[in-house]
């Protein structure tokens, strides 16, 4: 092996090692590995950042601006209410969960499905009276399921057909991978619907019951600017204060024993308010009030934002008071408060031990959403806007749109990029999504993720990385294609459990294409192979971004997600490799 593959075959080792077992964001570790193979004289400049041009990134980018249009309408929300139903059991709300998340995440983009619908899967479970627990894990699985019925239902897909318009010349059919997405979709569905009210636990988590989890125990300081002073609160404005309800006075550091509506207000006066977060973004509008929270900040109100997150496993400072991780400094964002189930927290608000799942409302700037809101220091990041709801008018605008694009594709009248770009143009000019909004949902990091990923299959293939990876293969299955196909799909799910599932695919596609042409045998049933595999993550809740986001609400453990996952890749794996010989024979 000469020292270039050497280097390439390293780089591709270290990568994958560090997204497996640190929190260094997955666009930074591909473009330093781009970054190495382009100095080092591997990769020219066209092939290095040829991945910026592929059409399944360009694809992705402008289906961004598409699902923006369905969220910014809530035509997505208001279709999956419609058919979720009042079921009767927990068995009925899986049955009905079916076709509207898995029949969206095949639409649109799976990630953005779940993060639409964890809110509204928790408020029904309440109004059901099942657990939140045993719907969350589903409404992921579903979601990735029903990411395998179209070329859009998730980025994996695009990513890899982008790769075969780039290597073979060949591009799949809108519903070409429906062929073995959806029988695995039915039977892996009717395994959820079966057991999954058995295999899941019943737990209360401190999110799971929203009309609780976001109360949050919050301290208004009044200036001596401020217009009430001199008069009791029940004469203010603040005594109709909507979403949330004044629980007591400070005065230097005591508390008033009095009613708080009847105390004659002064400047200094502390007041200590339980409610929801929209109360704290209206008590910013209010002249001469400052929000209080752990430590001082620089930031003034005006270009500021109130966000609420809540804390991942992965957050650094579990266990530790709020004083000690010098939240602050690490993330340039002011604590004004920390919600536990909605639990009244009695300690100082610098005294709290910080433990998983806590909701916490922040004081940050705007960027912070962005930078934070892909990282696994947190499983929720949202602004509290003064944003208008969803402008439901023009929802049938949006979903026509949509099913436009999709019968473009599906019919083959233009390629898929082009029938993107016409859709996301038509978002725009239709006034279903604006400009501004529509930049801040393009997520960058997984654009440039994806488009650096390239970079390292190009080098794997040109140092021969991929030809010896084949050749160790070929010695373990021999020349039987069958047991080739199993293998490749065994390593590319394993992979899409450490890393990304796109990085996964990116580097798989190599050496499953190049596997095929040692055999002597069609490439197709190899990427389709890795293009199931690297969808059907199940077991972590770091394998997939959709597990990541319900396993804080759901308050689920590892162990509930192999109980559950573990069959489900079973039965995925089988049907796919039953299915894939059939319909793309080798």
């Amino acid at each position: 092996m000469e020292w270039q593959a050497g280097l390439t075959l390293g780089m591709v080792i270290l990568v994958l090692l560090a997204m497996a077992v640190t929190n260094i964001a997955a666009d930074v570790l591909m473009m330093f590995a781009l970054c190495v193979l382009l100095v080092s004289g591997i990769l020219s400049p066209v092939e290095a950042f040829a991945g910026f041009a592929n059409p399944g990134v360009m694809t992705i980018a402008l289906l961004y601006v598409v699902a923006a249009g369905l969220r910014e309408t809530g035509a997505v929300y208001w279709l999956g209410h419609w058919l979720l139903g009042r079921p009767a059991s927990q068995r009925g709300a899986i049955g009905n969960m079916i076709v509207p998340i898995a029949g969206l995440s095949g639409l649109m983009n799976n990630t953005a499905i779940v993060s639409i619908f964890i809110p509204v899967i928790q408020q029904w479970a309440v109004r059901l009276r099942i657990s939140p627990s045993q719907l969350l894990m589903p409404l992921s699985f579903l979601a990735i399921m029903g990411g395998s019925l179209t070329l859009i239902g998730t980025s994996t897909n695009l990513v890899v057909d982008g790769l075969l318009q780039a290597d073979k010349h060949f591009s799949l059919g809108m519903f070409d991978i429906a062929w073995v997405g959806l029988p695995t979709l039915v039977i892996g569905s009717l395994f959820l619907w079966l057991f999954s009210g058995k295999l899941l636990p019943k737990r209360k988590n401190p999110i799971a019951m929203p009309a609780d989890a976001r109360l949050y125990q919050v301290r208004v300081e009044i200036l001596p600017s401020a217009p009430c002073i001199g008069k009791p609160l029940a004469l203010t404005d603040l005594k109709h204060l909507q979403h949330g309800k004044w629980q007591g006075i400070q005065r230097n550091r005591e508390w008033i024993s009095e009613d708080p509506e009847q105390v004659i207000l002064q400047a200094g006066d502390v007041l200590w308010l339980k409610g929801h977060p929209l109360a704290s973004q209206r008590l910013r509008q209010y002249p001469g009030l400052k929000l209080l929270g752990e430590a001082p900040t620089p930031l003034s109100a005006p270009h500021t934002s109130l966000i609420e997150v809540i804390l991942s496993s992965d957050f650094p400072g579990l266990g530790e008071p709020l004083k000690t991780l010098k939240f602050w400094e690490r993330y340039q964002a002011r604590v004004l408060a920390i919600s536990r189930g909605g639990n009244h927290l009695t300690q100082e608000l610098d005294e709290v031990k910080l433990a998983l799942g806590d909701a916490m409302l922040l004081e940050a700037g705007s960027s912070f959403v962005e930078q934070y809101r892909f990282r696994k220091d947190f499983l929720l990041v949202s602004t509290l806007a003064d944003e208008p709801p969803p402008n439901f008018r023009k929802a049938p605008w949006a979903m026509s749109i949509l099913f436009l694009m999709l019968l473009l594709t599906a019919f083959s009248f233009v390629p898929m990029l082009e029938a993107a770009l016409l859709a996301a143009g038509a978002m725009l000019a239709s006034g279903c999504v604006n400009i501004v909004k529509a930049r801040r949902y393009v997520d960058l990091m997984t654009l440039i993720t994806i488009a650096a990923s390239f970079a390292l299959a190009v080098a794997m293939s040109k140092t021969g990385v991929s030809q010896w990876l084949v050749e160790s293969l070929l010695g373990i299955v021999g020349a039987t294609p069958l047991l080739a196909l199993v293998l490749i799909y065994l390593i590319t799910a394993l992979l899409t459990e450490l890393v990304t599932n796109n990085a996964a695919a990116v580097l798989m596609f190599s050496v499953s294409t190049e596997l095929a042409g040692q055999l002597g045998v069609s490439f197709l049933p190899f990427v389709i192979a890795v293009m199931m595999a690297a969808s059907a993550s199940f077991l972590t809740p770091i394998g997939y971004q959709t597990n990541l986001m319900v396993a804080g609400p759901g308050g689920y453990r590892l162990v509930d997600f192999l109980r559950l996952g573990i069959p489900l890749n079973l039965i995925c794996a089988t049907v796919s490799l039953a299915v894939i010989p059939l319909v793309w024979p080798f």
